[in-house]
């Protein structure tokens, strides 16, 4: 758009209002000074330099000398320059009849900037010379703000936050899992693992710690950080992603309690039983669903009946938990100089089950010593020295000391318990040995522990370091082997191990117990994941140092007789573990169920997730026992699973999504530099929140891309739903904050230039009108409105109320949320604006020159046509449309104007059928183009078709014309119908002459009434019509006469507003004159309207006491130009009505408001005449800049 410089100056009250200049050439544009006076006179400094010159270049048009494809000079290879701008430079800037022709004489004052159409397409060959270019907009990704914080008066650091976190990171894993992460990543890859696990938790707990100092910390804890810092929408999703992580991970601990409970306690109680070793593992999958249910049953209802109970016991499983590992570290000590004895039964390099080796034999064959002579019936008899087989050299006759048997593994690996059964080959072929399952600390068993040994589903357990054969084929699942249960690799590990590192949260749920939350947190929590991590990361090498791989790989004890793998290291007795464990386990599983509810009762209370409320309420104490019910299903499917190595990658997803938006919480708040962002703990950087961010996003996708991409959908689906359904709060939250940076930053880059023709969209300002009852006068323009937008771009729909701002505040308040509900029901989505003025024209003046931020200024004004503007003696409202239209020339925004707009179909009313047809006289920026292309993207009017007709000239050729415009319309990727309509020149009928002559004598009628007026008032009695009686009755006749004409004018004016402001009568006129018939009644009034019956009509009305002013009103001759416009007007619309008699819409040229403001009342006649017989309009006028390209 060509940019304008305003300069504001005082003006006189004596001015006349008005606009010496709707459209000025675009050249003068960038040195027009344009005075805004205090009745909104619009002047040009100097008017004359309009005429001067044409558009030549658009470094001369744009003012800041941008240079857009459309608006160059291209010089060719003869070195002859062409123009190649749209705008045609015209060097006749005078009224000339000879240049222009008759038939667009209401154009002519803009011919210079608003070209006929032919002389456009003449120069179409030229578009494809332009010199491309392309402004690019990058989006802006910022950052957003933050709010937390926590306070109350009883525990201290170490009870309150170091403790109750030390007990929830503790957890099953480390006891069931670790030493089986170790075996199988090996130390290296296991020390990554808790390394990068720890990691993240360290820098979540930074961020965490700068959210809960960052003022006072009321009880919430982490759910309370986040939503306060990111908002309902965020706050809502990861605040449920945090309880379904919750509620798993008590899941979890349940099943670890099941697993400690049926593996190494009472192995006895399993309920289902498999004969067959492959129904093993879905037997005791269905034992851990039964004791799981019992056990979550049981939990269940101690929680119910009260959490004091719980919490008196967390003393009791923390201590166990201490104990726990203390034992570790000392029986890892212990095993440097006395190593326990648990021997690890081998075949070759094959781990054996301990719990197949009834007879306590690790060899094929047994010696026996026999005293007396044993006959048998079997043929050989083999005598062996141990596992080593010998030919049968046996003499019956000799009684042998000693008798070689079979043990119970050779039953599992030959066809039966004699010697010379077939057996299996790799058992045939290798060896018995025993191994010590814990060697201990000074083995340098730590060597064979380094490296990684990945297992797939099936495979058996092996020692690299011992040889044997490998020539047999794999082992049937029926020996009596190790099996890995599962296929192992780096990713699954990382989810399964951290579950064992959550739990930090702990200490900031507790918050409103804390004497100083603020000081408590922070220490608390980091110290606690410094102590763990020290711990994880001690406790691998230790393993790695003190136990065999096989046994470690063994992931429930199986080499070792069922012992609990993490207890054969225990000192004084792997019970210690084995019990500690069982506690410990059912303790965190109570912990997640005490504070799983409160956290789904706090998002309830919150009232963001409409259909949670139900699980706010609780017992008169607070309890929360619909969340608790819900909590207890939720974990019931989680038992139903019933692996735990199954049931951790999913709540590893929730937590890993929960910290990180904790981390990003904090990035967002320390970037947008939030004046409130005050922390009062000090050790945190963006980069770190970032990092963490990073890595809990990496942690997801390595551990479970599947899961996370689940969790991502489940968290995107709540926070669309709270987005669309839930109620709205106001947290101050961080995205508010990000989305304030990223406007103001958005809307500087916009700033920098103006839009390239290819980026331009309407920007709608629509202008509104509200009766005395505050309604809308005419929805149908935001229908309309909202139909061109298709829901894209700025939409600002604004109203003036007349009055003192400081008397109308509240009127103006009501007008504005009359308009945001018509908003809603039309579903638009903008903004609106309420403007209080002493004047309406003064209100709409200030609205377009204010409305919208930057680059976000609307470049489209929508307003309604004046209703019954010819019969107001009023002047005020079509004044006002008429100035509303000089004022958007003069700010080079674009006007559309839909007439008749009650007939416009609503959104409930698609067009089946029928065209938009499109009347482009002359080109002002290509929006005749472009309006029907957006108004078709939507379903009202997305089945009509367009047709576009353009007027040829006596001198034009039509068929190139038409050749061209199919070109340019196929360049422009638009489907049009095109049509070239000639009109010849003819002379001026003598209806064409007495309308203007009607028109001329109407305006002077009014100005005597106007005139009249102001003499009764300058005599001191404004409004007493006594004091005047002759000026009165002179009103009374000139209103008479006035109406008595309009009588006769209005017999043409077919399905116009002006009769009747009703849609019924709208339309009841359109049916009775319009389509097809309009033409023909058109033609007959023609005809009958004769220079014979003027004169009968004037003899009929001369006789009427008129007053002295009004004597030779009748007997004037009709300005030449009027006649000449009249004209335009008269033959442009026979054209149109006969071709577009039945369009849905018809899109026409609007000319601009003459120069001189007193011929305003026939620039409203020449537009009357100009739409007669159509049903819908749309006047369109464009901004001046071009909207509309035909490259890429």
């Amino acid at each position: 758009m060509a940019s304008v410089r305003f300069t504001v100056t005082p003006t006189k009250a004596e001015d006349l209002p008005g606009l010496s200049d709707t459209s000025p050439d675009i050249s003068s544009r960038s040195g027009a000074r344009v005075r805004f006076g205090s009745r909104e006179s619009v002047n040009r400094s100097d008017p004359l330099s309009e005429m001067s010159g044409g558009l030549t270049t658009t470094a001369t048009a744009g003012g800041g000398g941008t240079d857009t494809p459309d608006h160059s000079n291209m010089e060719q290879g003869d070195g002859n320059s062409k123009i190649s701008s749209v705008y045609i430079n015209n060097s006749h800037g005078v009224d000339d009849d000879d240049f222009y022709d008759r038939n667009l004489a209401l154009f002519e004052e803009e011919m210079d900037t608003r070209p006929k159409v032919s002389s456009l397409l003449s120069r179409l060959a030229n578009y494809t010379n332009l010199t491309q270019g392309a402004k690019e907009h990058e989006e802006a990704e910022i950052i957003g703000e933050k709010k937390k914080a926590g306070k109350s008066p009883q525990m201290g650091t170490f009870m309150g936050v170091y403790l109750p976190c030390l007990q929830n990171i503790f957890g099953v894993i480390l006891f069931l899992r670790l030493t089986w992460v170790v075996g199988t990543a090996g130390m290296l890859q296991a020390l990554c693992i808790v390394f990068i696990c720890c990691c993240c938790t360290m820098l979540t707990a930074i961020s965490m710690s700068a959210i809960a100092t960052n003022g006072v910390v009321p009880a919430g804890g982490s759910y309370f950080m986040i939503s306060r810092s990111l908002g309902p929408e965020f706050g809502g999703a990861v605040g449920l992603c945090f309880y379904l992580g919750t509620t798993f991970a008590g899941a979890m601990y349940i099943l670890g309690a099941i697993e400690i409970l049926l593996m190494y306690i009472a192995p006895k109680a399993a309920i289902f039983e498999s004969k067959y070793p492959e129904g093993e593992g879905a037997a005791m999958l269905n034992n851990m669903r039964v004791y799981g249910s019992i056990c979550l049953l049981l939990m269940s209802l101690l929680v119910f009946v009260g959490v004091k109970y719980v919490n008196k016991l967390a003393s009791i499983f923390l201590a166990c938990v201490i104990v726990s590992i203390v034992s570790i570290y000392i029986g890892a000590l212990v095993s440097a100089f006395k190593p326990p004895h648990f021997p690890v039964c081998m075949l070759g390099n094959r781990t054996i089950n301990g719990h197949e080796i009834y007879d306590s034999q690790c060899a094929k064959t047994i010696l026996l010593q026999i005293k007396e002579p044993v006959e048998r019936d079997d043929a050989n008899f083999t005598i062996t020295n141990e596992n080593s087989t010998v030919d049968p050299t046996f003499d019956p006759s000799h009684t042998p000391a000693l008798v070689e048997k079979t043990t119970y593994l050779w039953k599992q690996f030959c066809q039966g318990p004699e010697l010379n059964s077939s057996c299996d080959e790799y058992f045939m072929s290798n060896n018995f040995s025993e191994i010590e399952g814990i060697p201990g600390l000074a083995s340098g068993i730590i060597a064979e522990n380094v490296w990684s040994s990945y297992l797939s589903k099936g495979d058996v357990v092996e020692k690299g370091s011992l040889n044997s054969s490998h020539f047999a084929h794999p082992a049937s699942t029926h020996q009596p082997y190790v099996f890995a249960d599962i296929t192992t690799s780096f990713t699954l590990l990382v989810g399964i191990f951290f579950p064992s590192v959550t739990g930090i949260m702990a200490g900031s749920n507790r918050s409103g117990d804390l004497k100083d939350a603020q000081r408590s947190i922070p220490i608390g929590t980091i110290l606690a994941i410094i102590t763990t991590s020290i711990v994880y990361l001690s406790s691998v090498v230790l393993f790695g140092a003190c136990i065999d791989g096989v046994v470690l790989r063994d992931k429930f004890g199986d080499s070792v007789k069922g012992n609990l793998v993490v207890g054969t290291l225990a000192w004084p007795t792997p019970w210690v573990i084995v019990i500690g464990s069982f506690f410990s386990t059912c303790g965190a599983g109570l912990q997640s169920l005490t504070g799983a509810p409160r956290l789904l009762q706090a998002i309830a209370k919150d009232n963001i997730i409409p259909f949670l409320r139900v699980f706010g309420h609780g017992k008169a104490n607070g309890e929360p026992t619909w969340a608790l019910l819900l909590t207890a299903l939720i974990a019931e499917l989680g038992i139903l699973i019933a692996s735990l190595d199954l049931v951790a990658p999913i709540l590893t997803m929730f937590f890993l999504m929960c910290y990180l938006f904790v981390n990003l919480a904090c990035a967002l708040q320390t970037l947008l530099r939030t004046p409130n962002w005050r922390p009062r703990f000090s050790y945190y950087h963006w980069t770190l929140s970032f990092l963490g961010m990073t890595i809990c996003l990496a942690l997801m996708f390595i551990s479970s891309w599947y899961y996370a991409i689940v969790a991502m959908v489940i968290a995107g689906m709540i926070y669309k739903y709270i987005e669309y359904h839930g109620a709205e709060k106001e947290w101050g939250d961080g995205i508010r904050g990000l989305s304030l940076s990223a406007a103001r930053y958005a809307l500087l880059r916009l700033e920098e230039g103006p839009p390239h023709t290819k980026n331009w969209r309407p920007q709608v300002l629509v202008l509104l009108k509200l009766d005395e009852d505050a309604h809308v006068k005419s929805p149908r323009l935001l229908t309309f409105a909202s139909q061109l937008k298709a829901g894209k771009g700025l939409t600002i729909v604004g109203t003036v109320v007349s009055g003192n701002f400081l008397q109308s505040y509240g009127e103006a308040l009501a007008a504005e949320q009359t308009l945001k509900h018509l908003m809603d029901k039309e579903r638009v989505k903008g903004f609106c604006q309420c403007i209080v003025a002493q004047k309406p024209r003064e209100g709409i003046s200030h609205m377009i020159q204010s409305s919208g931020l930057g680059g976000m200024k609307p470049n489209t004004v929508v307003m309604g046509w004046p209703h019954a503007w010819r019969q107001s003696e009023d002047p005020q409202s079509w004044k006002t449309f008429i100035n509303t239209v000089r004022v958007t020339t003069a700010a080079h925004l674009a006007l559309l104007v839909p007439k008749n707009i009650s007939l416009f179909p609503s959104n409930s009313e698609p067009c089946t059928e029928g065209y938009i047809d499109v009347w482009w006289i002359v080109h002002d920026g290509g929006m005749l183009m472009l309006l029907p292309f957006l108004l078709r993207q939507h379903k009202v009017w997305r089945k009509c078709g367009m047709r576009i007709f353009t007027v040829a000239q006596m001198e034009d050729n039509s068929i190139q014309m038409k050749k061209d415009l199919a070109t340019f319309l196929y360049h422009l990727r638009i489907e049009a119908e095109v049509e070239v309509v000639e009109m010849h020149d003819s002379d001026i009928s003598a209806y064409t002459y007495e309308r203007t002559l009607m028109m001329e004598q109407r305006s002077q009628m009014l100005r005597q009434m106007r005139l009249s007026k102001s003499d009764r008032e300058r005599e001191g009695n404004p409004g007493s019509s006594s004091s005047r009686p002759e000026a009165g009755g002179a009103t009374k006749s000139q209103a008479q006469l006035v109406k008595d004409r309009n009588s006769m004018l209005r017999l043409t004016s077919i399905g116009s507003d002006d009769d009747d402001d009703t849609d019924g009568g709208e339309r009841d006129r359109a049916a009775s004159g319009g389509g097809s018939g309009s033409s023909e009644h058109h033609r007959r009034v023609q005809m009958t309207w004769t220079k014979e019956k003027t004169s009968q009509y004037r003899a009929t009305h001369s006789g009427c006491s008129t007053p002295e002013g009004f004597r030779d009103m009748l007997s004037i001759r009709p300005d030449h130009s009027n006649v000449r416009r009249m004209h335009t007007a008269v033959k442009l619309n026979e054209v149109i009505v006969n071709k577009s008699h039945d369009a849905r819409l018809v899109l026409l040229n609007m000319p601009g408001p003459p120069r001189n403001p007193e011929g305003d009342e026939n620039y409203m006649e020449f537009l009357e005449v100009l739409t007669e017989g159509l049903e819908r309009v749309l006047l369109v006028r464009g901004g001046g800049s071009e909207v509309i390209t035909i490259y890429s």
